[in-house]
């Protein structure tokens, strides 16, 4: 659809009878483009356009053929660098000076094919029509796979850190402490897919609801980070303690696993609110377990239930009131 709308318009307005390139931007932008930002999106038309107008304005000067070729792409990506452009940029650029090179019959007549120039610009902006109006990405797909995959490397690390905790096992403990210090690129990339799904949820047609959902994920995944940051500290503390030989009520482990119970319950609380009460009463349980042991582990068990529960509220409903942490604590 959208090498034939890139092609139509095309024919409509350049004296060109034959606009392939415009189909051609068309098809790469839209491909290239799908689930990015607004920003990257705009880079890859404009690395389009870039790369046609070097390789139109040099190739009347040296012809064409396989040095050309290479010299084209180094002058293209060059010219990108020089004008600060992104990655995308920068090799779309390269991408289309082959194209125009390689696949334009008339790439060696000695006009300037200022046509070509705007007809990358067509195929780019009929591109980003398309995608953004007739067939818009969900918003908070891309933004449930990110928060998905936070869950699961959180939830995990409680679970070794429970299992270490029940076999008394002090490189299990810090395995479990390494898997909590790596989530931080998985927080990262869930605020990444948070920014690209607003950008792309303003264009939807459903932006109200879409919006809404986004508001939702960041919301409690704020609170997720909390979690994550307690983990970590109760790791090290339990490490701490397997190491030192201290003498650990099992009931710990039973509430460290608690917690992971609540993870997972908090991850399907998205697509089912009703899971959310789930999330309340593993982490009530984890604060009733942690009664007996190190006062550090007891403090982050509790503060990471609390985190856990503010997390499943704001899952259900951003704008819910929440009780004062320190209600929240003696509640766990």
């Amino acid at each position: 659809m959208a090498a034939a709308l890139a092609w139509y318009l095309a024919v409509l307005l350049l004296p060109d009878g034959r606009p392939s390139f415009a189909a051609i931007a068309a098809v790469i932008c839209l491909g290239a483009s799908h689930g990015r930002s607004a920003s990257k999106s705009l880079q890859l038309v404009a690395g389009v356009v870039l790369g046609i107008t070097v390789a139109s304005a040099l190739v009347s000067l040296i012809g064409s053929g396989s040095l050309q070729i290479g010299l084209m792409v180094v002058l293209a990506m060059g010219t990108a660098v020089l004008l600060r452009g992104g990655e995308l940029l920068t090799s779309e650029a390269a991408v289309s000076a082959i194209l125009l090179v390689s696949l334009d019959p008339s790439a060696s007549d000695t006009s300037f094919m200022l046509s070509r120039v705007f007809e990358g610009a067509i195929g780019g902006a009929v591109a980003l029509a398309v995608a953004a109006l007739i067939f818009p990405p969900d918003p908070a797909l891309h933004v449930g796979r990110a928060a998905q995959a936070v869950f699961a490397g959180l939830g995990s690390a409680l679970e070794k850190l429970a299992t270490a905790l029940e076999r008394r096992d002090v490189e299990l403990a810090r395995e479990a402490l390494a898997a909590a210090r790596g989530l931080d690129p998985l927080v990262d990339e869930f605020s990444a897919a948070l920014e690209t799904g607003r950008e792309t949820a303003r264009l939807s047609p459903r932006r109200r609801r879409s919006l809404a959902d986004l508001e939702r994920y960041a919301a409690s995944l704020e609170q997720v980070d909390f979690a994550i940051r307690n983990t970590r500290v109760m790791a090290r503390h339990a490490a701490r303690a397997l190491r030192a030989n201290a003498d650990l009520d099992p009931s710990l482990a039973r509430a460290v696993s608690e917690l992971g119970e609540a993870v997972w319950a908090l991850a399907g609380a998205f697509e089912q609110p009703e899971r959310a009460d789930a999330v309340r009463g593993h982490a009530l349980a984890a604060g009733a377990m942690a009664t007996d042991g190190p006062t550090e582990v007891l403090a982050q068990i509790r503060s990471t239930a609390v985190d856990l529960r503010r997390a499943a509220d704001r899952a259900r409903d951003a704008e819910e009131f929440e009780a004062p942490t320190e209600e929240l604590l003696a509640a766990a």
